[in-house]
């Protein structure tokens, strides 16, 4: 892999960040253009104009299309096999379009309210990625079937900027759209399965299809005329035309990730729809309020509640899922209204109002609460990300921000609405403030690329809504000075600046902030000296991943022992027991746990034994059996015993073709590294594999001179390898890192391990381990716990992803005793996410930082504060 192409896969975030903000921009340059010739004032007037009824029909048409969408995830959840009640997949369904119609980017906002929900009723990681890709075809289904119907219904041509379709096209492209969906639908009907990497997605028969195609043409249907309902005078035989347009908007808006689609979805339907303009912008900002923001709002209000009130009708709807995805709603509607207050802050007040308030309140106190409405509606946007995270000072500094912010929305032009939504917003916070129950310093929110590049849109829809509103007024330097009642765009300017000065405050504080404090050379060097001491004394052949260059470390006070470990995600993944003095397990754990926690992370023990079960169980972690361990007791083994029949056979047709074991020393390795590599990548290749890591090694040359190489020979050409792992009390033999050529003869391995284990014996080696098998031994009876269940079905089932069952039969061969290893995390989804980050880890890149370019950290740096990064 190129040094470029690592630089561009590190940076992939930012770049897809960069590349929304672009987008963004470039839909915020097309309104403009659009809306050249419309005037505030105009759109303003035309807002005004709407009738209750033309609101209430909307209101009524865009609560038909949320009811539809439930059905979404209703459907799919039987055609998986997996049937819930209907208020379980209302739930998911309402809450995840609600986040990702808003905040856009459905897989990670929709998505995670689904895993949430689901999960807590029973369901899986496969199951719930399966009823999103089912709900997402179903949508776009409904999509194109709306898309189609309308080109081919639409008389006359459709121009779409510069490119203009004559009718003729248009009814072809129509019919071809069509047809396209009905060859997929009979497609889909006739195929029962598909086969996804690492997924089995069931897909629907017939009636099904019908089914589904038919909620989704409703939604579209319902949610387009919710828009179409709020246009005065608009012709019905220009439907057709509406319909499309709205159709390419939702097509742009989620193509683009744009959260929300904001500005791209209105530009589209501007671009493509027929009719006065002024009155279709100003039906687009009612309708992002009745169909984005309102439902929202309800969502936030409905899992509040729950929280707060633990009602047993709640409780009921809702279930267990308000916890988990009330500080993901609320820190949502935290990040709208602080987006609010900055665009009302662009925007001119109502001149009735500032005439009362003249009377009320002196002028400098108007000017001063225009700025800072403003700048807590900035502060506001910051504070997002840390109700997400679930801090507990950033739920007690919105919650100022928010009153703060009702105080100002009132002195600056009794904008009485915007009061309401704040006091409403910190009610809520008030109401769940024990779900932000996270101790940490607001100073380290961590501002992810999507935070980011939402706080810049949201101040860029600010900023280009007060030159939308102020264009007619000439700009002068005398704008900046002047204080007057109304005096509209100054205020905008001074707001606007004051905003700016801030996020760009915020933004050189955060990039000049110190770095992590990671201890002197001094120390490294000892703590490296400290490793190699224990790691000399260790019984335990798995200590041997510590020289995999793949991990941090935590060393003991009295460096009698170590802890290594790696994050990921927000995980932090210790591998296996401590190595070396059991009196220091506990102080090294609570350590890390400490640290993990300041730091916001989870702490997750992958492979541990038995001897760790009371250290982790007193921790209040939740342990899991993970598998068993293989393990032959050299004192006791002879190959001449019927167990390992099968065994000498194979051992034997290997030898007849000529196969040796050869044991290399570490000095000598660095000889045969080219032969070794070229066969590891020829088993690579054969196998459609890739490097792991973290658990088990991977071909480093770095980290393969440290061990002897156990070599199949065959006139002497090396058939295969495998580096030894050898502990210097003798207590303990095993292997890593296995390959062989693709024309090794045949029984090649067994040979291998055979005579591994008797040059063991011979050297006096107490026991040899031959590694773990995942899920092994796992009791999946009636009355096990469903993850033992599932475990169990997964060992007797998977074969076609892993082999676990095979794993099990090749090493029963050799007549082992079993081990058992654990995982121990916290409870409940927590878990869950653990050994998600687990898999991402072993199958990945590592976390932060390599452990190569990273000296290990002392425990007692904790007393001075040190973190490792």
């Amino acid at each position: 892999m190129t040094a470029l192409s690592v630089a561009l896969r590190r940076h992939r975030k930012l770049m897809e960040a960069v590349a929304v903000l672009a987008v963004i921009s470039l839909g915020f340059a097309a309104l403009n253009t659009l809306t050249h010739e419309i005037r505030y004032s105009q759109v303003r007037a035309a807002v005004h104009a709407l009738d209750g009824g033309r609101i209430v029909l909307s209101l009524v048409l865009a609560s038909a299309s949320y009811f539809t969408l439930t059905f979404y995830d209703f459907l799919a959840l039987r055609t998986i096999g997996r049937p819930l009640p209907w208020r379980t997949a209302a739930l998911a369904s309402f809450t995840s379009y609600t986040l990702s119609h808003n905040l856009g980017l459905s897989l990670l906002t929709g998505g995670s309210a689904r895993y949430r929900i689901y999960v807590g009723a029973g369901l899986d990681g496969p199951d719930v990625a399966k009823v999103v890709m089912l709900a997402a075809g179903n949508f776009w289904a409904g999509v194109l079937a709306v898309s189609g119907t309308a080109m081919l219904f639409h008389s006359g041509s459709l121009k779409v900027g510069s490119v203009v379709l004559e009718q003729g096209a248009v009814h072809g492209l129509g019919a071809a759209v069509l047809a396209l969906l009905g060859v997929l639908a009979i497609a889909v009907a006739r195929t029962r399965h598909l086969k996804l990497p690492g997924i089995r997605l069931p897909l629907p028969c017939a009636h099904e299809i019908a089914l589904q195609a038919g909620v989704g043409v409703v939604d579209i249907a319902c949610a387009g005329a919710a828009l179409f309902v709020l246009l005065p005078g608009a012709d019905p035989a220009q439907l057709p035309l509406f319909v499309l347009a709205y159709a390419l908007g939702i097509v742009v808006a989620l193509v683009t990730h744009v959260p929300g689609g904001l500005g791209v979805f209105e530009a589209v339907v501007l671009a493509v729809a027929p009719g006065d303009r002024t009155h279709l912008f100003a039906g687009l900002i009612v309708y992002r309020l009745i169909y984005y923001l309102l439902p929202l709002a309800i969502a936030a209000l409905l899992l509040a509640w729950r929280e707060g009130a633990r009602s047993p009708l709640l409780s009921r709807l809702v279930g267990g899922a308000a916890t988990s995805l009330s500080p993901l709603l609320l820190a949502s509607a935290t990040f709208l209204v602080g987006g609010m207050l900055l665009l009302s802050g662009s925007l001119p007040a109502v001149h009735a109002r500032m005439g009362l308030l003249a009377g009320l309140v002196p002028l400098p106190v108007i000017e001063a609460s225009h700025i800072a409405a403003s700048l807590v509606g900035t502060a506001l946007l910051l504070l997002a990300p840390g109700l997400y995270r679930r801090l507990d000072g950033a739920c007690l500094a919105a919650r100022l921000l928010l009153v703060a912010g009702a105080v100002f929305s009132l002195a600056k032009g009794i904008d009485y609405e915007e009061a309401m939504g704040c006091l409403m917003l910190a009610g809520l916070l008030q109401f769940t403030r024990r779900a932000f129950y996270r101790r940490t310093a607001l100073t380290e929110t961590p501002f992810t690329a999507g935070w980011i590049a939402a706080m810049l849109m949201a101040a860029g829809l600010a900023l280009w809504a007060g030159l939308f509103a102020y264009r007619h007024v000439p700009y002068n330097d005398d704008l900046w000075w002047k204080f007057a009642l109304r005096a509209d765009a100054p205020r905008y300017l001074r707001a606007a600046l004051a905003s700016s000065v801030l996020l760009a405050g915020v933004a050189v504080w955060r990039l000049c902030a110190p770095g992590t404090i990671r201890g002197d050379a001094g120390a490294a060097s000892e703590d490296e000296a400290a490793i190699n001491a224990i790691l000399a004394s260790s019984a335990r052949t798995e200590a041997m991943l510590a020289l995999t260059g793949d991990k941090q470390f935590l060393v003991s006070e009295g460096k009698d022992a170590f802890i290594m470990y790696q994050i990921k995600g927000s995980s932090w993944v210790v591998m296996g027991d401590p190595v070396g003095a059991e009196a220091s397990w506990g102080e090294l754990l609570w350590a890390l746990r400490d640290m993990s926690h300041r730091r916001q992370g989870r702490l997750v023990l992958y492979e541990i034994s038995p001897a760790m079960l009371d250290l982790a169980i007193g921790m209040g972690l939740q342990i899991v059996k993970y598998g068993e361990e293989a393990v032959v007791d050299l004192t006791t083994f002879e190959l001449d015993t019927p167990q390992l029949r099968s065994v000498r056979k194979s051992e034997r047709t290997a030898g007849r073709a000529g196969a040796r074991l050869r044991v290399v020393p570490a000095a000598a390795v660095p000889v045969i590294l080219d032969e070794l590599e070229a066969i590891s990548n020829e088993w690579m290749a054969a196998k459609g594999q890739r490097e792991k890591s973290f658990s088990l090694g991977a071909f480093d040359r770095e980290y393969l001179v440290n061990f002897d190489m156990a070599l199949v020979m065959v006139e002497d050409r090396i058939v295969a390898f495998a580096n030894l792992w050898c502990t210097q009390d003798r207590a303990e033999a095993s292997v890593d890192l296995m390959r062989h050529r693709e024309d090794a003869p045949r029984g090649t391995m067994d040979f291998l391990f055979t005579n591994l284990l008797l040059w063991a014996k011979a050297r006096g080696y107490r026991r040899f381990t031959l590694g773990m098998v995942p899920l092994s031994g796992i009791d999946g009876g009636p009355l096990a716990p469903a993850w033992a269940k599932a475990a169990a079905l997964v060992f007797r089932h998977g074969e076609r992803f892993y082999g676990f069952r095979g794993l099990r039969g090749y090493k029963e061969k050799f007549a082992p005793h079993w081990e058992p290893r654990y995982v121990a995390g916290p409870n409940g989804l927590g878990l869950i996410q653990g050994l998600h980050d687990v898999s991402r880890l072993i199958g990945g890149t590592a976390g932060s930082a390599p452990a190569r370019s990273m000296p290990p950290v002392p425990a007692s740096a904790l007393n001075a504060g040190m973190l490792p990064a």
